[in-house]
């Protein structure tokens, strides 16, 4: 069996760790967060956040080229503290949540797909993350 590729994003955003968690996990702020680029949004959200709870993001190109769900079933949630999933085509994800002072750090480890360059992966999740914390602190 070869060993899946894990890949790492990770953020600090400036917040309270219980608006953190509840902008990371509210369908109305994951349409505005969830995009790896300027030409694609999420245009549905379904988020049973418990364990054994499924989600569906739908995300599109805003050109309507294409689009696809991205979907989960939750395998184990410590309430502001981790997530971890494993996605509709059987890859897994965990996101932890940590305070630091003034700060709270998001790190997301996944296993790899094979369609994508890992550098495409990384940079793409990045710019996901990196949109979530444009978000939460625009919100302040």
């Amino acid at each position: 069996m070869i060993p899946k590729i894990k890949i790492t994003v990770e953020i600090s955003v400036s917040d309270t760790l219980e608006n953190t968690w509840k902008t990371w996990t509210s369908p109305e702020d994951i349409m505005i967060w969830n995009t790896a680029s300027a030409d694609w949004h999420t245009t549905k959200v379904e988020n049973n956040l418990i364990v054994g709870g499924d989600f569906l993001y739908r995300m599109e190109a805003k050109d309507g080229s294409f689009g696809f769900d991205f979907t989960g079933i939750y395998d184990n949630i410590i309430h502001q503290k981790q997530i971890n999933y494993t996605m509709g085509d059987g890859r897994t994800s965990s996101i932890t949540f940590t305070a630091h002072e003034n700060e709270i750090n998001i790190i997301q480890t996944f296993e790899a797909e094979t369609e994508n360059t890992i550098e495409l992966q990384q940079n793409g999740w990045q710019q996901i993350m990196n949109n979530f914390k444009k978000h939460i602190e625009s919100m302040r």
